[in-house]
């Protein structure tokens, strides 16, 4: 299927940084629960309180491709942290399972901080979809409604982690990532995602 070789896949729609969501994840991490384990918490515990089952194992299924790309250093700062910290790791697995998040923050953040600009724009977001497809021939050609929803997971991230005031005003904010997670990016030579979360001035 074409968009299995895309560097840039629509998974993030499942959800923003879900930091309550991404806490319980992280705890059957650390537990090392089985696949047993995992269909018993989700379906039937229903440990994310999602509304229905299908719901449930959508977030599951994204929040858990996240975090298996990392280890049990940032588990354990999702499951315990606080503030900022949690945010940080959240977003350090998510920029690194979603290419579409983390170019977005390097190519087009990035920019806005530089040229000093006080807010992003939603033109910025649409700009930027068009841009990809420059990057990535065999990215899915996305409906209104996927677009739509994919800019407001990827807005919701900015506002959770901290990037900007609200999804409302979009207004830019400084951010210094909590030094935790930059030393554990930095220890394991993650220089994608170090790059991606550090573009704030």
């Amino acid at each position: 299927m074409i968009h299995e070789t895309s560097r840039y896949r629509a998974d993030i729609t499942a959800g923003a940084l879900k930091i309550p969501e991404s806490r319980i994840i992280a705890g059957l991490f650390l537990r090392g629960v089985d696949e047993q384990g995992w269909r018993r918490a989700i379906s039937l515990d229903n440990v994310l309180q999602s509304r229905n089952s299908a719901t449930a194992i959508r977030l599951a299924r994204l929040i858990k491709a996240r975090l298996a790309l990392m280890d049990a250093e940032l588990w354990k700062m999702i499951y315990e942290g606080t503030g900022n910290l949690v945010a940080h790791a959240a977003l350090a697995a998510a920029i690194k399972h979603s290419p579409l998040l983390g170019d977005f923050l390097d190519l087009v953040v990035r920019e806005q901080y530089q040229l000093f600009n006080p807010a992003l724009s939603n033109r910025l977001w649409d700009d930027y979809l068009s841009d990809c497809r420059g990057r990535d021939s065999k990215m899915p050609e996305w409906n209104e409604s996927t677009r739509r929803r994919l800019k407001s997971a990827v807005f919701q991230t900015l506002a959770q982690a901290g990037f900007i005031e609200s999804t409302r005003t979009l207004r830019l904010q400084p951010v210094p990532i909590a030094p935790q997670v930059i030393r554990y990016l930095t220890n394991r030579n993650e220089e994608y995602v170090l790059r991606c979360i550090q573009v704030s001035p």
